[in-house]
């Protein structure tokens, strides 16, 4: 693909012109903590089936993305073994059974190198995509994504994971004010409540754009030249 073109994304407010060699794939906390049973997701009592149908969208976008050899970067939420970077207040907000460093059926919850802390199976990082750890909801908090983004020239992020209306929506807003381009596709987005999915999505295309722009996939997929359109009913924008 000539890096010097750009390809059009079906996208709401408006499309989304990509500008491929520019554009990394970011991937939110996709971890067992926060999608499998036992984890800091159910602690709360969250169902995690709720987060599991935005899986399958990001196994077929990520395998595209490391096709044509653009960056992948992952994020896992977590804390420092000792606490040292855990806010009290954090640790008792919504009181329950369970909070993060307790120990849950997946080791100390939220904490860094536990089992629950690793990002699923699903979509397990390969080597060389750098994997960033960060102790609050953004990405760009505490951590060195955006010196890793600005050291590849990347200046427009795909941006996925969960959940839509935290630490997704957390991220966006913050690679906004970093002055960074995000398109989030709707179906590689996950919230335990659909009212919140609904918001989040919402909130980022509101105002023409406010935060940045929501397609799908599908329609990525498509621009790409990866996704055959006549197999599907939903190649577009989703409401």
């Amino acid at each position: 693909m000539d890096l010097r073109a750009t390809l059009t994304i079906a996208a709401e407010p408006y499309e989304f012109t990509l500008v491929p060699g520019a554009c990394a794939l970011l991937i939110i906390d996709m971890q067992r903590d926060f999608l499998e049973p036992g984890g800091f997701g159910e602690a709360l009592g969250n169902d995690v089936a709720e987060l599991r149908p935005c899986i399958e969208p990001n196994q077929h976008l990520l395998a595209a993305w490391r096709a044509l050899g653009w960056p992948v970067m992952h994020t896992r939420e977590g804390h420092r073994p000792d606490l040292a970077d855990l806010p009290p207040c954090k640790k008792i907000r919504g009181r329950a059974a369970l909070t993060i460093g307790d120990r849950g059926p997946m080791g100390r919850i939220l904490v860094r190198g536990e089992a629950g802390h690793d990002i699923i199976p699903e979509l397990a990082p390969l080597p060389g995509e750098p994997v960033i750890d960060k102790p609050g909801k953004g990405a760009f908090y505490a951590t060195d994504l955006e010196a890793m983004l600005r050291h590849r020239g990347i200046t427009q992020l795909v941006v996925t994971g969960v959940t839509t209306e935290v630490c997704v929506n957390t991220t966006v807003r913050e690679a906004n004010d970093r002055g960074f381009d995000c398109l989030v596709p709707s179906d590689c987005v996950g919230s335990y409540f659909p009212a919140f999915q609904a918001a989040g999505l919402a909130m980022i295309k509101g105002q023409g754009g406010i935060f940045g722009w929501v397609s799908h996939s599908q329609a990525l997929l498509a621009a790409l030249g990866l996704f055959d359109t006549s197999t599907s009913t939903s190649t577009g924008v989703t409401p």
